[in-house]
């Protein structure tokens, strides 16, 4: 299973946060993390693997300053 988790300091499913995509084992329940990104709501809104099950899909992005602000 693979899940994203927030600071303990979040509440709710804000957008613009620090996150981390982790996998959890079904068989023995350890955690492991897949990816620390930026991201928050929409990060992972729909099933996002592949067909075989190998493979996981996920957006992280960078928030750029408009050019002159």
């Amino acid at each position: 299973m693979v899940f994203l988790s927030f600071d303990k300091s979040v509440s709710g499913h804000p957008e613009n946060k620090d996150v981390m995509l982790r996998l959890m084992s079904l068989s023995d329940g350890k955690i492991k993390v897949l990816a620390k990104l930026f991201g928050g709501q929409g990060t992972i809104n729909v099933p996002s693997w592949s067909p075989d099950s190998s493979k996981l899909a996920f957006v992280s992005y960078a928030i750029v300053p408009r050019p002159g602000k």
